[in-house]
């Protein structure tokens, strides 16, 4: 049986799709006039770990169990698990984490704060232009690619705050806030 090489089929158009869909997903990624700041992918990046640190330095623990809140974190590559950050005055978190195919992640991805805790969103300079951007529009922050550059938010509010890097959101690069 001889093969026609001009047929289309199903392979062909998700093959097809999938591109398309990758490059609506990266059309957000270059920006500024200094070009992407992606590092390869062999690279080691120390800001991907689970951990949230107080302003001492001091590293929370990881909570077992995980939960996809309503579907929000399903898409993010570096969710495990709810990180316990409870009984912090101050919470950091890594904003251009190695994660979603490259500098895409928040790190960590999911917190468990104490209501008056504030969260310092920290720039690793990784991953082009990020911003933080809660979905109910209660904080945004503008979208930097400069490392070490900060954003803060205290959460005096219980429930959960899902956020997101908005022109990355398409790639995973979500967060959420558990205020208890």
């Amino acid at each position: 049986m001889e093969r026609d090489d001009r047929s289309v089929n199903r392979r062909t158009i998700l093959r097809a799709t999938g591109a398309s869909v990758v490059g609506v997903a990266l059309a957000g990624c270059t920006g500024g006039g200094n070009g992407s700041t992606e590092q390869p992918e062999n690279e080691e990046d120390s800001s991907s770990t689970k951990t949230a640190e107080d302003e001492s330095g001091d590293a929370a623990e990881s909570s077992g169990g995980s939960s996809d809140f309503g579907g929000w974190m399903d898409n993010v590559s570096n969710f495990e698990s709810v990180t316990d950050a409870t009984g912090k005055d101050k919470v950091t978190v890594k904003v251009g984490a190695k994660g979603n195919g490259g500098a895409y992640a928040f790190a960590p991805p999911a917190i468990r704060v104490s209501s008056g805790t504030t969260v310092v969103w920290e720039w690793t300079g990784k991953g082009s232009f990020h911003n933080v951007a809660a979905k109910d529009g209660s904080f945004k922050s503008e979208q930097v690619n400069k490392k070490g550059h900060t954003f803060e938010h205290t959460f005096k509010e219980s429930g959960t705050h899902k956020y997101a890097c908005t022109p990355h959101e398409p790639m995973g690069m979500k967060g959420v806030v558990v205020v208890e």
